[in-house]
């Protein structure tokens, strides 16, 4: 199962009388309009996604259910910007998504650390490149801060080979809400785990997305 978390976003800062959508909770956060999205050419050409149509508000949680190549990677990436639709239109607050960027963050099913760095320095990874104007100790708490959420404050100076599988996706889990990203994408996270592990992982994303 594919879901997507919307964390419910306020924007403090108006400088017209006009709201923009992040101020409705009415509107929505994100549309996808007729997109479609095919690979290969001729007679090889593959239907993927094929007049997809969807609108999720502010702070909703959706679940994406389908079988094995049904495209719901296609659409989550998609949605992250990775790739481009054939046809149709991906909106967040009604701009176009064109490309990735920080406010859509992704976690993959395979983990996608660095396996020279640590847990702290592989969270650290994508805050020191957001967060650019804090200072180091403003970036090393935040960093610190989610690597505790997921639990993983003993194993902080750890590599990600001296790690279990859900510990790993764990990491990955919290460099993806370090980004403080406004849509989180989970591209079946847990589906390399084992049962206990993935039940015990998926209580603390819900955990996390209530707490967040």
């Amino acid at each position: 199962m594919t879901q997507l978390m919307i964390k419910q976003v306020v924007n403090m800062s108006t400088t017209s009388t006009t709201l923009s959508p992040s101020n409705d909770a009415f509107l929505p956060l994100l549309e996808l309009k007729a997109v479609s999205k095919s690979y290969g050419e001729g007679k090889e050409k593959a239907s993927i996604l094929s007049n997809i149509n969807l609108s999720i508000k502010q702070g909703e949680f959706i679940a994406i259910v389908g079988f094995s190549g049904s495209g719901k990677t296609t659409l989550v990436s998609t949605i992250a910007g990775l790739i481009q639709a054939d046809s149709g239109a991906v909106l967040k607050q009604g701009e176009p998504i064109t490309s990735p960027g920080p406010d859509r963050g992704v976690v993959f099913q395979n983990y996608s650390l660095m396996p020279w760095l640590t847990v702290f320095q592989n969270v650290a990874l994508a805050v020191d490149q957001i967060f650019k104007d804090w200072t180091a100790e403003q970036r090393k708490a935040h960093t610190e801060k989610y690597v505790r959420m997921v639990n993983l404050g003993n194993a902080m100076n750890k590599k990600p080979a001296e790690l279990s599988g859900g510990m790993r996706q764990r990491v990955n889990v919290a460099r993806a809400l370090a980004a403080n990203p406004d849509i989180l994408l989970l591209d079946e996270p847990l589906s390399a785990l084992d049962a206990l592990t993935r039940g015990n992982l998926q209580d603390e994303i819900l955990r996390i997305w209530e707490q967040e």
